[in-house]
């Protein structure tokens, strides 16, 4: 394709124009000798037939040269050559001088199932035997005959009585034929119809015309339905026939034999109903008829029919019953017929004239007859054309076989010289091999048109079988004459221009095709650089590249080049001639059609932006189009690539006017592969995953990419503009297209599938995090494209190595540890997680809590030593949040404690405390209670040791505490609600909870040496001495340091009430009532409390303590104790409340053990009472001496 600086020239562009439409002209036979050297140069071709190789070529001067064709030298070549067989010259001599019809070879009628030809020279009817055209019948002619041929179409041949029939007009008569083997033709009947000039048979009914009007002829009843004119100019045309009144047509010869093949076409005639309606009146149809003629007529079944022959004469004509042609019908002489249509068609001679003379010559072409054309599109309907003069437009009008007008009409630019239908009738019986263009109906006529200052010779093509509208193709055929004699000629003096249809197709090649859809590598190299530095694409072939190509690639490309040889394969039976030359007229293959309307798009683009609507419509019009055959799917699919390809790079360069219906359905619609579409962009080519064979595309669309127009798109497009918010935005649409594709996976009918998708998700996640890069943090765009970018790296990615290296080139750690987490890579993520904590830049910023984001997933995991590894990690960081992961009861990995603690020991110093903690307050665990209780004394004591404030705090907290008035709160309370943030305070209450037996009676410590721990600073761990003498029995001592040293007098009787144990641990725990001291216990520790009260130095004190511990705890006390403790000096009212107790408790005692005797009394009397009534039922009983005697 030429560059935007270089457009194409008219002569490019109208070629670009024909090659789009549905035909397309390949080359036959170039240069044929029509005449041997030194005679006639203006012999013309006039007829061709092709039957099984065989080629048969008519010429004006009354030859038939037969070629033969010979196969290509190998398979895979597409040529067929055609040599000379002979050349033969059916009717020699100068008679052809004196004819008034054209002269030459007019007609090659073949007859496969016999085997022999019909030839029409000169109105002489010879007959040969195929192939070789040896003459026929002991060389029978047939003089006077202006036409041949009326093979049934509908049924072709009887095979088994092995004959055929055919119609040959001769004088004032068509003449029924049988053609078999016997020794000569058979006369079966004929019917009276003077002038034939055409014909085309269905079964019993034949449509015919002789120079002025057309007419339906019944075969079978001898009856004939006149339709209307040929030219509508002629006023008397039906001025002695009403047009569509049937006339009786039989011959009066005697009657026959009916013949078998009209018997079998009555058998099997049925008509066919149209396929649609436009306009159904012939008067609408033919302007310039004298009447409307009436749309149909009922056919009488009953009317007389021909008198059919008695028996079957010889076909004995004679050069002596040579003839012109009989009488035209309608009263016209044959003279004047011949002459005014020999006007029409005359010779080629070659006449430069003036304007005024060629107005003289379009006047006489008004005033010549036009030839008829008759076409049989199907069992039921017949195409018939009529105009008003040769140089004027024609109509082609559909016919019934009853008459009627069906379908709509067919309009020409002029009259044609030749009408040709090809496809649309699958019922058609033809020898010829079906194709898949059948089902799709063309009318294919030839004319001509003035372009400028030359006439182009053509086929004006348009379908039948549809209501195409107005929708017209033009294929010219290649014409040797100057301009100025073709315009000045009449349609005979073209005549050197032809169209005809074969017996049998013949296939065509297409090189171009295979060219196009065969597999090629497309080799992407790109040059490792930093990111967004350009890139350098190299697409040429490996031999240009200086590379070594493998084995199997040379056997590939071998393979698509058998490939592409089969798929350029076309088949057709119409043909055209120019000169000397012969040209098959064949369905335009779809990829050429279409590939050509692309082009028409990108060169129009090299002087105004591509029209990308023009691109869109091609691939609406093929979106629901089903391929019959491999290579319309392959082209369907090759140019909704090759507009993908096209539409993608004219956005990657404007992005500007885009067409609104260009999205990124139309590139996933396309199915090409999405690696092309990336390579278009130079920010993700490396991203592209080639494989070990490389990428395999339509070799048309390696070429498309390989045109300096896309290369200088590409590399003219910088990545720094792709995040640019303008009109379009070509990195979404890649984002969107890449997304569709990747919901793919899986399908297994993806070529490359492993290559492909690792590429997809390269490329998509390299997008992603281009545009987060890019996007303002806390936008509803940067949420949404962060959201896409994990759902991309959480589903897991096909290009792992590749998206590890992105994601460390963006800087996007926090991702990365979510693509390691999608391959249950436990150690990666953690590792990653370790270096965003550890300060390693995360451009993202999503880890916010780190640490406890590493502790949720240790506890999932199952890896014993990452656990481990980890776990003592984030111990030395944060020993609480660390000594969770082996604590937790959700873990899935679980550590016995000692195994715990010794992995802290050794690598987290500071999270063995917490730990332990944990198992001795949390768990109850008092295994490690000794353990904790030398850890809680390590840290107080070393504290108390090296600093001075500590031990100054501890004694200003005693000195406070006894400073404040009852009531007051314990000792432990006022250090709670009075407790410093320092550690070795909390480790003190730890500890004090520890001593005092918050676990219970049955946990057991060293308690001589903690006390000698401890014994350094005694004075001012009170309360811990306090315990230990409690723990040692030593309960006086422990009950003066209450009294004395603490003042605390609340947890002194509690003291008393528990025995000394958990007397400092928090007040709601529960008290095990099983290890309560006995009340003698209790009794006795009470005493001891009085005693110390007693001693209290404060009078106010002593007294207002010891009368409320007689008054609320005087049932320990035993009034005379008490009375001879309490100093004498003391008012009885002092104690008054402990005496009424007292007192009232003796009384109430007495009481009790009277009420006690006395029922214990009535309990006797009540047994005594029961053992009588007993007694009395059992009556006495007697042992007799004898059995006393006797034992």
């Amino acid at each position: 394709m030429a560059s935007r600086d270089a457009p194409l020239g008219h002569l490019a562009r109208r070629i670009q124009l024909e090659s789009a439409g549905p035909y397309t002209l390949r080359s036959l036979i170039d240069k044929v000798p029509l005449s041997t050297e030194g005679e006639d140069t203006d012999v013309v071709i006039t007829c061709v037939e092709f039957w099984e190789g065989n080629l048969y070529i008519g010429t004006s001067a009354g030859e038939i040269l037969h070629f033969v064709s010979l196969p290509a030298e190998k398979p895979e070549e597409s040529i067929v050559t055609f040599i000379l067989a002979s050349r033969l010259e059916p009717t020699p001599g100068t008679l052809r001088s004196s004819l008034p019809l054209p002269k030459g070879i007019q007609q090659i009628v073949l007859l496969p199932l016999v085997n022999k030809a019909c030839v029409l020279s000169n109105n002489i009817l010879t007959f040969y035997s195929l192939p070789e055209l040896s003459p026929a019948f002991r060389n029978s002619k047939v003089s006077g005959c202006s036409w041949v041929g009326g093979t049934d179409l509908g049924v072709g041949g009887d095979e088994d009585t092995g004959y055929e029939v055919i119609m040959i007009c001769i004088k004032e008569k068509i003449r029924l034929v049988r053609v078999g083997n016997q020794p000569n033709p058979r006369r079966i009947k004929d019917i009276e119809y003077p002038g034939c000039l055409a014909s085309a048979s269905r079964g019993r009914v034949a449509c015919v015309a002789d120079s002025r009007t057309y007419a339906l002829l019944d075969i079978e009843n001898q009856q004939k339905m006149p339709l209307f004119p040929i030219s509508s100019t002629e006023e008397k045309a039906t001025e002695t026939t009403e047009v569509g009144l049937k006339e009786d047509v039989s011959s009066a010869e005697p009657r026959g034999l009916r013949s078998a093949s009209a018997a079998h076409a009555a058998a099997t005639y049925g008509g066919g109903s149209a396929i649609h309606s436009r306009n159904t009146s012939i008067g609408a149809f033919v302007g310039g008829l004298s009447r409307k003629q009436p749309a149909s007529r009922s056919r009488s079944r009953d009317q007389p029919g021909v008198a059919i022959l008695d028996r079957e004469d010889d076909l004995r004509v004679s050069q002596q019953d040579a003839s012109p042609v009989g009488s035209i019908s309608n009263g016209r002489s044959p003279t004047r017929a011949s002459e005014t249509y020999q006007q029409s068609s005359g010779s080629n001679s070659k006449i430069v004239t003036s304007d005024a003379t060629h107005e003289k010559k379009v006047s006489l072409h008004r005033l010549a007859l036009l030839k008829p054309h008759i076409s049989s599109l199907n069992p039921s309907e017949f195409l018939l054309m009529t105009g008003t003069s040769s140089v004027e437009p024609g109509v082609g009008i559909f016919v019934n076989s009853d008459g009627d007008v069906v379908r709509g009409t067919l309009e020409f630019s002029q009259y044609p010289g030749t009408v040709v239908t090809d496809g649309g009738n699958p019922s058609t019986i033809t020898t010829s091999a079906s194709t898949e263009d059948d089902s799709e109906g063309y009318v294919l006529a030839t004319t001509k048109r003035f372009l400028e200052a030359s006439a182009q010779h053509g086929l004006e093509i348009q379908r039948w079988d549809i209501d195409a509208g107005e929708a017209k193709a033009w294929l010219a055929i290649p014409d040797n004459l100057d301009s100025a004699s073709v315009r000045e000629s009449s349609f005979a003096a073209v005549a050197h221009t032809g169209l005809g249809k074969t017996l049998t197709a013949m296939e065509v090649s297409f090189p171009e095709v295979g060219e196009r859809l065969c597999s090629k590598r497309f080799n992407v190299s790109v040059s490792t650089g930093s990111r967004g530095d350009s890139t350098t694409p190299t697409t040429q072939p490996a031999a240009q590249n200086n590379t070594v190509v493998d084995e199997w690639e040379v056997t590939r490309n071998w393979q698509e080049h058998e490939f592409a040889v089969r798929l350029g394969k076309k088949s057709s039976r119409v043909v055209t001639w120019s000169g000397s030359s012969i040209f098959w007229v064949v369905r335009n293959p779809l990829a050429l059609r279409l590939d050509a309307i692309i082009e028409q798009a990108l060169q129009a683009s090299a002087e105004h932006r591509l029209d990308q609507a023009k691109l869109v419509m091609v691939l609406e019009g093929i979106r629901n189009q089903e391929a019959r055959t491999e290579t319309e799917f392959l082209s369907l699919g090759y140019i909704r690539q090759k507009i993908s390809i096209i539409l993608f790079a004219d956005l990657a360069k404007y992005r500007l006017g885009v067409y609104q219906y260009v999205n990124e359905q139309i590139f996933v619609e396309a199915g090409l592969d999405p690696r092309i579409i990336l390579y278009m962009v130079p920010l993700l080519r490396e991203d592209i995953t080639e494989g070990p064979k490389g990428i395999w595309i339509h070799a048309g669309l390696v070429k498309l990419m390989n045109r300096q127009l896309f290369a200088s798109k590409l590399e003219s497009m910088p990545d720094v503009l792709l995040s640019k918010s303008d009109e379009f935005d070509i990195l979404g649409l890649v984002r969107r297209f890449l997304t569709i594709w990747r919901q793919r996976k899986g399908f297994g009918s993806i070529p490359d599938e492993v290559q492909v998708f690792s590429t997809v998700d390269a490329a998509l996640l390299h997008v992603l995090l281009f545009q987060d890069q890019h996007s303002l943090i806390g936008s509803k765009g940067s949420s949404m494209t962060r959201a896409e970018l994990y759902a991309v790296v959480d589903q897991g990615v096909d290009c792992f190595d590749r998206a590890v290296e992105l994601l460390e080139e963006f800087h996007r750690l926090y991702v990365l540890s979510r693509l390691y987490q999608s391959r249950k890579m436990a150690a990666k993520v953690l590792a990653t997680w370790a270096r965003i904590i550890n300060g390693e830049h995360d451009d993202g910023g999503e880890l916010a809590d780190g640490e406890n984001e590493v502790r949720k997933y240790l506890v999932k995991i199952r890896d014993l030593s990452l656990v481990e590894e980890y776990g003592t990690w984030l111990a030395r960081r944060n020993p609480a949040l660390g000594v969770q992961v082996f604590t937790d009861d959700n873990s899935r990995t679980k550590l016995p404690p000692n195994q715990v603690v010794q992995l802290l020991r050794l690598h987290a110093p500071d999270a063995v405390k917490v730990y332990l903690e944990h198992l001795v307050f949390g768990k109850k665990n008092i295994r490690y209670a000794n353990d904790l209780i030398s850890y809680y004394l390590d840290n107080v004591l070393a504290v108390l040791k090296e600093s001075s404030d500590a031990r100054s705090i501890l004694a200003q907290s005693h000195e406070a505490y006894r400073a404040l008035r009852p009531p007051k709160p314990t000792y432990r309370q006022f250090l709670v609600d009075n407790a410093i943030t320092a550690p070795w305070w909390h480790d003190r209450f730890r500890l004090l909870e520890l001593l005092g037996g918050s676990h219970g009676a049955g946990f057991q410590y060293d308690v001589p040496k903690v006390l000698e721990r401890i014994e350094p600073f005694e004075d001012a761990l009170v309360p811990e001495s306090i315990i230990l003498d409690g723990r040692q029995g030593r309960h006086q001592q422990a009950l003066r340091l209450l009294t004395h040293g603490l003042g605390d007098y609340h947890t002194a009787i509690n003291y008393c009430l528990l025995g000394g144990s958990s007397i400092f641990h928090p007040m709601s725990d529960r008290v095990d009532l099983d290890v309560a001291p006995s009340r003698e216990e209790q009794t006795s520790l009470f005493k001891s409390l009085l005693s110390e009260f007693l001693r209290i130095e404060d009078m106010s004190d002593r007294i207002e303590r010891t009368s409320e511990l007689l008054e609320r705890f005087g049932r320990f006390f035993d009034v005379t104790y008490v009375l001879e403790h309490i100093p004498d000096s003391w008012s009885v009212e002092l104690i008054s409340a402990f005496l009424m107790s007292a007192f009232r408790q003796l009384v109430s005692d007495k009481s009790e053990a009277v009420v006690t005797k006395a029922l214990s009394g009535a309990e006797n009397l009540k047994l005594s009472a029961e053992f009588i009534v007993k007694c009395e039922k059992l009556g006495p009983h007697i042992d007799r001496i004898e059995k006393s005697i006797a034992s």
